[in-house]
C-alpha cells in the first residue's frame, strides 16, 4: 500500500529526515511518498494562503487516486482543500487537524493547541468550531515563530514549552497538539520539558498522526461518507 504525502505550499520545506520522522510509526509495507503542489503559496500562514492553495491541492489529489495512492495526507495543519477533495475521490484524505484533535481527545479532556503565528489563531479557531469542539479545545496559542524559521529546534522547543506550560497552568488543559505539520522532531523534547516542569501529558505531532489514521482508513477501506461529501453537481 503506498500513501502521499502531499505538501501544499511551494516552498522547499520537506527533506528525507522529516519523512522518515512522518512516516517512522508505520506499518513496513506502507509506502509513504510525498509530492508538492506547483501552484499556490510559499507558505500558509492564514486564511489567505490556504483559500489560494486548494485548487492545486484537489487537482493533485484527483492525479494521486488514479496512480493508485490508498490514501492522501494533505501536509497542513490547516486542512487546506481537505473537504473539497473529499468530494472528488474515493480514498480517505487527512490533513493535519483532524488526526491530531481527535488523538489527543482520546487522552484528555481538554486540550491546547500552539502554533506557529498570530495570523493563524483565526484560522485554526474557525476549524475548532466547525469541529464542535469549542469546549474541548478552548486555548490556541502561538509561538511567533514562522513556518520557514522553525529549523531552529532549540527555539522553537523553548518557545513551546513556554506556551505548554501556561495553557496547562492558567487553563487547566490536559494535553497539547502541535498546530503545525513543520513541527517536526519536537514532540519528544517537549514532552520532556513538560515532564521535567511536573506536567506528565501527551504532546501530539500532527503529521506523524495524520498519515497513522490515514493508514488505518486505508487498511479498514473505509472512506468519506457521501451522505456528508456529496459527490459534485454535473455542470
Amino acid at each position: 500500500m503506498k500513501l502521499l504525502d502531499l505538501v501544499p505550499v511551494t516552498a522547499d520545506v520537506i527533506t528525507p529526515e522529516m519523512e522518515a520522522y512522518i512516516g517512522k510509526y508505520l506499518s513496513e509495507e506502507t509506502v509513504l511518498e510525498s509530492d508538492q503542489i506547483t501552484d499556490g503559496p510559499v507558505t500558509i500562514e492564514c486564511e489567505y494562503d490556504e483559500a489560494m492553495a486548494q485548487a492545486d491541492v484537489i487537482k493533485h489529489c484527483i492525479q494521486a487516486e488514479k496512480g493508485g495512492y490508498a490514501g492522501v495526507f494533505i501536509n497542513c495543519f490547516g486542512d487546506p482543500g481537505v473537504r473539497a477533495a473529499r468530494e472528488v475521490v474515493d480514498i480517505p484524505v487527512f490533513g493535519g487537524f483532524e488526526p491530531a484533535i481527535h488523538t489527543a481527545l482520546g487522552l484528555t479532556d481538554k486540550i491546547a493547541i500552539v502554533t506557529v503565528l498570530k495570523n493563524v489563531l483565526p484560522l485554526i479557531a474557525s476549524e475548532i468550531a466547525k469541529a464542535h469542539l469549542t469546549n474541548r479545545v478552548p486555548i490556541v496559542k502561538s509561538v511567533d515563530i514562522p513556518v520557514l524559521d522553525l529549523q531552529n529546534h532549540d527555539k522553537l522547543c523553548r518557545a513551546l514549552i513556554e506556551e505548554s506550560i501556561k495553557a496547562i497552568e492558567e487553563d487547566g488543559v490536559g494535553g497539547i497538539v502541535l498546530g503545525c505539520t513543520a513541527m517536526i522532531d519536537v514532540a519528544e523534547t517537549v514532552r520532556d520539558g513538560l515532564l521535567s516542569s511536573g506536567y506528565d501529558v501527551p504532546v501530539i505531532e500532527a503529521a506523524q498522526t495524520a498519515v497513522m489514521m490515514l493508514e488505518m482508513y486505508a487498511k479498514m477501506n473505509l472512506k468519506q461518507s457521501r451522505v456528508t461529501y456529496m459527490p459534485i453537481p454535473k455542470k
